[in-house]
């Protein structure tokens, strides 16, 4: 039998959801039988609420980005659909599961909690175990598995669950030429100079025209708002 895993992550307004904290973003990467399908789930949520300062420090995404996106409930059924009888990867799982718990118990009178739907798996426990002693953020453990994470300038839930999908598969032991490195390295060129990839099985999912609109906005806001967004300096 197939097995399913959904590589999630979630930023939020803040840290507690019982302090009345909500998603804002949430980024999923499945794999089926440890190989990616690209058959991923990507969403903005606006929290109907205003974003701590510390948060928009972490993961950039502000308050006027958020305006006019689609609230939790409008996509609750479809996320719950995606995740539903999954093994969900999660670097600090409480974290994730605890709003997520929250928001469909906000939404659905009768939600129980996510585990009863969903196998978790939480990296950062599997971290511990593998290397006590040792740091084990996820910038600590790409740089011990060297993977490149040099994009990530920012946390950002789609970013972050891509690059633990590369750490879990290293930590695990299985299908290691993931990252972008190790990509670039196994390119070739023909005759003519066109690239001829040697990776067969990975299917590369291109950001769309609305989602680089989405990106450039995200990024205007930001310094419009006086912030100098890491992604746009970093270009120059």
């Amino acid at each position: 039998m197939a097995k399913r895993q959904i590589i999630l992550d979630t930023e939020t307004t803040g840290i507690d959801p019982r302090a009345g904290h909500r998603i804002i973003e949430i980024g999923c990467i499945e794999m089926v039988n440890r190989r990616l399908t690209g058959n991923n789930f990507h969403v903005y949520i606006d929290p109907q609420r205003e974003i701590e300062d510390e948060a928009i420090g972490v993961h950039g995404i502000t308050n006027e980005f958020l305006r006019g996106k689609p609230l939790f409930r409008d996509i609750a059924d479809e996320f719950f659909d995606y995740i539903r009888g999954a093994e969900l990867v999660i670097h600090n799982a409480p974290f994730d599961i605890g709003h997520m718990d929250n928001e469909f118990g906000i939404l659905w009178q009768d939600w129980t909690q996510t585990s009863e739907f969903c196998a978790v798996v939480d990296t950062l426990v599997m971290a511990r175990d593998k290397h006590p002693g040792q740091k084990n953020s996820l910038d600590a453990l790409c740089r011990r598995y060297e993977i490149d994470n040099s994009h990530r300038m920012l946390h950002g839930a789609l970013l972050d669950s891509e690059i633990l999908a590369d750490v879990y598969l290293r930590m695990t032991g299985g299908q290691v030429a993931m990252d972008l490195a190790h990509q670039l390295k196994a390119q070739q060129f023909d005759a003519s100079g066109t690239v001829q990839t040697q990776i067969r099985h990975l299917k590369v999912v291109q950001a769309t025209d609305t989602e680089l609109q989405e990106h450039q906005s995200r990024l205007d806001i930001i310094e419009k708002e006086g912030g100098t967004p890491l992604w746009r300096t970093s270009q120059h």
